[in-house]
């Protein structure tokens, strides 16, 4: 019988060796080395998460909040080690997808042809 896990805990230990992740890993460095761009990057994460969890529970985001939350970002990427880190994440992410996308294959030839 396959264990998949065995393949998977492989899989997340390749993943930790991509020059993606360790651009990630370096950028996240660079931003807790650094105690203002730590101080906007957690503020900006704390308003993110609070309104997603209002959106998750199904409540209105206002005009208010959603503008905060626009100007918080904004604050946060002007920062450059910020923005690095923000890059670095939507490259790694990228790594993702095409890995979810190859993952779930089988399951989508499945349903050619239907």
């Amino acid at each position: 019988m396959v264990n998949i896990y065995d393949d998977i805990n492989k899989l997340e230990a390749t993943f930790r060796k991509t020059t993606e992740f360790e651009k990630l890993k370096v950028a996240v460095e660079a931003v807790r080395e650094d105690e203002a761009a730590t101080a906007l990057f957690t503020n900006f994460r704390d308003v993110q998460m609070k309104l997603q969890q209002k959106q998750a529970t199904g409540e209105e985001i206002s005009e208010e909040e959603y503008v905060f939350l626009q100007k918080t970002a904004q604050l946060a990427q002007q920062d450059l080690k910020i923005l690095a880190m923000l890059e670095a994440e939507m490259a790694l992410s990228t790594v993702i997808e095409e890995i979810n996308r190859i993952i779930t294959q089988p399951i989508q030839s499945l349903y050619d042809g239907l």
